[in-house]
């Protein structure tokens, strides 16, 4: 394993742990069961779910290290250049499905990708960030939510957390919806600029920060009583989390075209979920709200 891959990984396999002694903490009952897996072409690595919690009804927190003879498709588009390359890709996903409606689903990742060809120096570029998806929003949990996002990016210069606060709103956008995921956060891809060293900081910065982000929502929130109405709003919100994955999602594409694991690819799904064709809410209740928040909005002005 290179050097560089190497210094990601033992990050990475500590950041799973780090997240999922969390997780754990704040559902205050459930545990994760393990999955270690191996992959054919190369590489593998470690799926561990929680269900049916006191706070999460899943949440799936996936680490992998994989190889590969080629670059998939969805890799090479806007790098046709690597295309036949060997590739390594490193990283952390997970995503959150909370049981009171009141509590946000909540996906963060962080990855390393390197291509390789002999004679050549490597090509290598990280990526990641972390988004909310409130049913019923509360103004203080989208400002900490995005003050945690800002202070992370503050030491890597001014202008990090305005770019990617933009890049995470317009990529995490349903455009058959015309409407955004929820309510945004970090998005970052294809970062080199500036040297490993400070990438690779600065995608710490990002797995680290979140659960600064987003276990204090979950502590604010997971008493909170709700009812059938809250809880079938939820299920039915969690429809545009299946469109965009199935649709839209980059990690989704290059999992299934590399040939991934289908089972911890897909874990960022809901256990449950309904749809309801030509649904509108009651103009003014609290389930229409949530239209003022599916749009992009600067939540820290200055």
């Amino acid at each position: 394993m290179p050097a560089q891959v190497e210094m990601v990984d033992a990050f990475l396999r500590g950041l799973q742990d780090r997240v999922c002694t969390a997780l754990e903490l704040a559902d205050g009952g459930a545990k994760f069961a393990e999955d270690a897996w191996t992959r054919a072409a190369g590489g593998g690595g470690h799926t561990r779910v929680l269900k049916n919690g006191h706070a999460f009804e899943q949440a799936g927190v996936n680490y992998s290290c994989v190889t590969g003879d080629a670059l998939p498709p969805s890799a090479t588009a806007h790098r046709p250049q690597l295309a036949g390359r060997q590739w390594t890709a490193a990283g952390v996903s997970l995503v959150i499905h909370p049981v009171n409606p009141y509590v946000p689903t909540s996906h963060a990742n962080v990855r390393y990708f390197e291509a390789d060809r002999d004679g050549e120096e490597p090509v290598w570029w990280f990526g990641g960030g972390f988004d909310l998806t409130p049913f019923y929003p509360f103004d203080e949990d989208c400002v900490h939510w995005h003050t945690v996002a800002r202070d992370l990016c503050a030491p890597f210069g001014n202008d990090v957390y305005p770019k990617y606060r933009k890049w995470c709103d317009e990529y995490f956008y349903l455009k058959h919806r015309d409407e955004t995921r929820g309510v945004g956060g970090l998005f970052f891809d294809d970062l080199s600029e500036g040297g490993f060293e400070r990438c690779f900081a600065f995608m710490q910065a990002v797995g680290n920060g979140f659960l600064d982000a987003y276990v204090p929502i979950v502590e604010r929130r997971k008493e909170m009583p709700y009812g059938e109405r809250e809880r079938e709003f939820q299920l039915y919100r969690r429809g545009r989390y299946v469109e965009f994955n199935l649709v839209y999602d980059r990690g989704t594409l290059f999992g299934l075209q590399s040939g991934g694991r289908t089972e911890s690819i897909l874990m960022s799904l809901p256990p449950r979920v309904r749809y309801e064709y030509g649904y509108a809410p009651a103009p003014g209740s609290a389930e229409a709200r949530l239209a003022e928040y599916l749009k992009p909005r600067d939540w820290l002005p200055r």
